[in-house]
């Protein structure tokens, strides 16, 4: 079983809904899954250097409205393992960078390049478009630092980004994350895993 997850990193929302995925597929005891990133940008105007949060938060409404979005968003985090740190983090950056590093990475450390990036962000509130933090990133997840920067520097995987991003806008993926089952099923937002495994038994029926 295939699935295809669009995801920005700075949507908390796909944090916690690729938590829900991987927590359905350990307990699912079907066919293998295998699961693929794909970029989404919340954003795609968002200038090089980002903006302050509260400035991209101004669009939600007032400041006691945007406390209820992050306390929801640190509880849900909590009951599947997640820790937000609200508090600290200040800062909106633009993600291509970020989205560029996971299509660099090779398929088997693109999930802890994932991870590592909504750590460094929702956790340690870092600019994940800073190069020294994504390059940070790539070398904890086992990517060889200098190398990594020469090919973020020459612009690779910014065309399979940008395929990402106009894929998304083609088939009307207005939010994420999104989740494309077998290239026929989807499903939107940060569902919770029963849901998943209701989605698996759906799709495995259908192709068993």
């Amino acid at each position: 079983m295939k699935i295809d997850l669009f995801v920005d990193i700075v949507c908390p929302w796909c944090r916690i809904g690729k938590q829900h995925l991987f927590q359905a597929m350990e307990q699912w005891s079907g066919e293998a899954v295998e699961v693929n990133i794909h970029a989404y940008q919340l954003d795609p105007n968002m200038p090089a250097e980002g903006v302050k949060l509260a400035k991209y938060f101004e669009k939600f409404g007032n400041p006691g409205m945007v406390k209820q979005m992050t306390d929801r968003v640190c509880e849900a985090g909590a009951q599947c393992g997640l820790h937000f740190d609200f508090n600290h983090v200040d800062h909106m950056p633009n993600t291509l960078r970020s989205h560029q590093l996971i299509k660099l990475a090779p398929a088997e450390q693109k999930l802890t390049v994932l991870d590592g990036l909504y750590e460094a962000y929702f956790t340690k509130a870092l600019d994940v478009y800073d190069m020294d933090v994504i390059l940070d990133v790539a070398e904890q997840a086992g990517m060889e630092r200098a190398d990594t920067r020469a090919r973020l520097e020459a612009g690779e995987g910014t065309e399979a980004v940008k395929e990402d991003l106009e894929f998304a806008r083609r088939v009307g993926i207005q939010g994420v994350p999104f989740f494309i089952i077998n290239d026929k099923y989807a499903l939107s937002g940060a569902q919770p895993v029963e849901a998943f495994l209701n989605a698996f038994e759906k799709v495995g029926s259908q192709t068993s």
